[in-house]
């Protein structure tokens, strides 16, 4: 099979395109025929390595998987003998952060892993981007303990995790200040957000509402840049590890003194999520915002795109045309 493989951490230029063995199914297991995948922040960051962290995940010297792509949609090719709820030829999507392989023409995923039946009013391409930026955004949404009526800030609403979560929060009955720059205010605000600032004409800091929640979904703000703007009681989280891992020494130690805290969640995803996230898509309350789409062969350029950090949304990875 055709695939996008790394063997080694480091630029874009270190993933290439190669014919490699299919993965061989196990009896509790899907094997899926990749249609589409994404190119994200995640695949970027496992394959970086930036963070010394991540090789903690993804192997410590060299990548123990050798095709990232944690983000899928795609057709069963094959199921195990034990598997039980799916049959060869439905159309699923997902999500494999445990194995990847979204960057190739197939992967396999366990029957009761973060993988579910494509929703009725979605395609493949676009039911690719579901969940990457859901589900961090769905992470932090519940480790805030988010209620309706709360007043949510959310700082870098473009993003795939930022646009999921204005989306989220209006499903939870929150209300959304966005931070987003000019060209995208009008998105925003059909994304459902109650009040949109540019950030490029306006400082958000000036705003004279309180929050209960400061969700920076792009990891440019900090703690103290944004404690003033809380709650007595109010939590503020970022996607990012801060200036010095500030963020997780905050997280430490805020929450000990009961007033305004700084939580930094580890996220996870189950099928419970991935299933919730597609019954949102089929209501109308959730659609993953779509940036661009890139064939396998240019996936290089896929993530260099991503990684100047203006894309809006998600990128797609077109692997069956």
């Amino acid at each position: 099979m055709k695939a996008a493989v790394y063997y080694n951490y480091g630029p874009p230029e270190v993933v290439t395109i190669k014919d490699i063995e299919k993965p061989i199914l196990k009896n509790n297991e899907l094997l899926i025929k990749v249609v589409a995948g994404t190119v994200n922040r995640t695949d970027s960051g496992f394959r970086s390595a930036e963070y010394f962290i991540s090789r903690f995940w993804t192997g410590v010297f060299k990548p123990k998987s050798n095709v990232l792509g944690n983000e899928f949609a795609g057709t069963v090719e094959e199921i195990g003998q034990n598997v039980t709820t799916f049959k060869k030829g439905d159309k699923v999507f997902g999500y494999n952060d445990k194995t990847c392989g979204g960057h190739g023409e197939y992967l396999t995923i366990a029957e009761n892993d973060a993988v579910t039946f494509l929703p009725n009013n979605l395609n493949l391409y676009e039911a690719a981007a579901i969940t990457e930026g859901a589900h961090y955004a769905l992470n932090n949404i519940k480790a805030a303990e988010v209620k309706s009526g709360q007043q949510i800030l959310v700082y870098g609403a473009t993003g795939a995790i930022g646009s999921a979560a204005v989306q989220l929060l209006k499903h939870f009955g929150a209300k959304v200040t966005a931070v987003c720059n000019t060209k995208n205010v009008a998105l925003v605000k059909s994304l459902g957000a109650d009040t949109v600032i540019d950030y490029q004409t306006q400082d958000f800091t000036k705003t004279e509402t309180r929050f209960d929640f400061i969700f920076d979904a792009v990891g440019k703000s900090s703690f103290g840049q944004c404690k003033p703007l809380l709650t007595k009681k109010g939590i503020y989280i970022s996607t990012e590890l801060g200036k010095n891992g500030e963020n997780i020494f905050f997280a430490l130690f805020t929450p000990i003194f009961g007033g305004k805290k700084l939580l930094f969640p580890i996220p996870t995803i189950n099928k419970s999520d991935v299933v919730f996230l597609k019954d949102l898509v089929e209501k109308g309350e959730y659609k993953p915002v779509i940036d661009s789409y890139y064939k396998l062969d240019q996936i290089v350029e896929a993530y260099k795109y991503v990684e100047t950090g203006q894309k809006t949304g998600n990128v797609v990875l077109k692997i069956v045309e």
